[in-house]
């Protein structure tokens, strides 16, 4: 279905048959359980390390991940009843690991509201990571959820530049709109953790760009941050570059030096931004998270294509 408000955006409204998503190999990660109620993002991020997930439903990469959605719309009802089930062992289930709950989408589909409930009422701890200023919409039952579960609250912000901002993320609210959320959270009695990535060599890495968003997030009251650079896994590599090499040809072969050997930046340019990276957390206040350096998250849980999708 086409909605007039959303042009140029199809929703694709589905019955899941399941919500929660066992994530394979979650060693390294502080969850092991996640949910999606949306598949592909209008945020339409060029970087995006979920678009390969969009092929599993033979869309492609590009454009259909930015325009196709897909709609779990019997999710929180779905979860629900997962959560009733004996073996169930209170997990934490983190939002938000693949496509953003808090995408255009959701203004007209409401589904995070029946997630978080159910999670809350099932007494399950959860973690929310989003651009999404309409996350302000479920502060109060963000905040009620977090007296009776751990609640962890992130937002995503690594572009401080207007104007590659709304390149990169076109999308995406505004970095001073996601300034305003994070101070939002914190004014809800929430901590709010802030992902400073990815960061895009030779873009976003120099010490005066991170100095300077760096001082934005504290000022707006955030708790903590993690810094990490772009991975460019499979299909996104190829999405990426053709924009990279539209709006910034000067730094094509400087990204296939860097990326030559695999989707993860090499170890030196890790360290590189580590060590310029957090002596600017510490002059901040912030606390950081050194694990994130040198393991950035992959495109989780890639769900087979429902049956019952078109």
């Amino acid at each position: 279905m086409r909605a007039p408000q959303f042009e140029g955006i199809t929703f694709h409204e589905v019955l899941c048959k399941s919500a929660l998503n066992k994530i394979p190999d979650a060693a390294a990660l502080p969850f092991r359980y996640t949910v999606n109620g949306y598949r592909g993002c209008s945020h339409a991020c060029r970087y995006c390390f979920a678009r390969p997930t969009h092929e599993y439903l033979d869309f492609d990469c590009g454009t259909d991940f930015d325009t196709q959605v897909v709609v779990k719309t019997n999710v929180a009802e779905v979860l629900r009843r997962e959560l009733r089930r004996a073996s169930w062992r209170c997990e934490t289930v983190a939002l938000g690991t693949n496509t953003d709950p808090y995408q255009r989408a959701e203004g007209r589909y409401a589904l995070m509201p029946g997630i978080v409930g159910a999670l809350t009422e099932a007494g399950t701890p959860l973690s929310i990571l989003t651009k999404g200023t309409l996350l302000r919409r479920d502060l109060p039952l963000i905040s009620a959820a977090a007296q009776q579960v751990p609640v962890s609250v992130a937002v995503s912000l690594a572009v401080g530049d207007a104007e590659l901002h709304r390149d990169v993320e076109p999308g995406t609210p505004t970095p001073q709109a996601r300034l305003g959320l994070i101070a939002a959270i914190r004014d809800a009695g929430l901590d709010c953790h802030v992902m400073v990535a990815p960061v895009l060599p030779h873009l976003t890495d120099s010490a005066e760009h991170l100095d300077g968003l760096l001082g934005q997030i504290a000022a707006a009251g955030a708790t903590s941050v993690t810094v990490f650079g772009l991975h460019l896994r499979r299909s996104t590599r190829g999405w990426f570059m053709s924009w990279l090499a539209r709006s910034h040809p000067e730094l094509v072969e400087n990204y296939r030096e860097l990326y030559r050997r695999g989707a993860y930046l090499p170890p030196d340019y890790r360290e590189m931004l580590r060590a310029r990276a957090a002596p600017l957390i510490a002059k901040h206040r912030l606390t950081g998270d050194q694990r994130a350096f040198a393991q950035p998250p992959r495109a989780l849980d890639p769900e087979p294509a429902q049956p019952t999708l078109f």
